[in-house]
């Protein structure tokens, strides 16, 4: 299993003032848990680009602190500047090997579904990831949803069709829709065309009878 390490450190700077930090190229955590003091610390934001790419939201990720023995922990949440993407905060969530945790694990579509070799069918995704519950250590890093069973319209893959293994519980409504084979939406593009050309004419039949009407006031 790849071992992903990040290096953290005390912050001391809270409150509006953690902009400073960034502007150093440092980005403010936090780290909390089950039973534990939630703290304040800070990361090279270099670093922790990294380690986000690699780990995501599903790989237990050693965060090194005070050279002490490692703590395991999974992101729990990004947050990022909404007009520019850059790192603002991240959260996380230091685990018990022994105790479950929730988790969000992102669904892979894998497969090619012999019903959209037709033009006409398109394949709509309800989910794009399901909550599931189990020891860190079981934490898929993905789910791969095979598509090749979806052969006619009306065709679809709820949440009780996928097994992740007795380790492993799906916490999401069983009878949920994840993908579902449909029709494309027929384009009225024709009807539209006969409606506004039977709306021009009964506008030029209007101004006909309005004309010899206005001719006849005029004498």
């Amino acid at each position: 299993m790849e071992r992903i390490e990040l290096e953290l450190a005390s912050r001391e700077t809270l409150g509006k003032k953690v902009r400073f930090l960034r502007h150093q190229g440092i980005t403010p955590v936090h780290l909390f848990g089950h039973g534990i003091e939630s703290l304040a610390l800070q990361c090279e934001t270099a670093q922790l680009k990294q380690v986000l790419s690699q780990a995501g939201r599903t790989k237990l990720i050693d965060i090194k602190l005070d050279r002490k023995k490692p703590r395991k922990a999974v992101v729990r949440e990004v947050r990022r500047s909404p007009k520019t993407s850059e790192l603002l905060h991240v959260d996380f969530y230091q685990v018990r090997m022994e105790e479950k945790i929730r988790v969000e694990v992102p669904i892979v579509l894998t497969g090619e579904s012999p019903a959209l070799k037709l033009k006409e069918n398109m394949l709509e995704q309800y989910l794009t990831s399901l909550t599931v519950e189990c020891l860190p250590d079981e934490i898929p890093a993905d789910i791969e949803l095979d598509l090749s069973p979806l052969a006619e319209i009306d065709d679809v893959i709820r949440v009780k069709d996928i097994d992740l293994g007795e380790k492993v519980t799906v916490l999401n409504e069983p009878e949920m829709s994840v993908v579902k084979i449909s029709m494309r939406p027929v384009e009225k593009v024709e009807e539209e065309v006969v409606e506004e050309e039977i709306e021009e004419e009964a506008a030029e039949e209007a101004l006909a009878e309005e004309s010899p009407a206005k001719e006849a006031k005029e004498e």
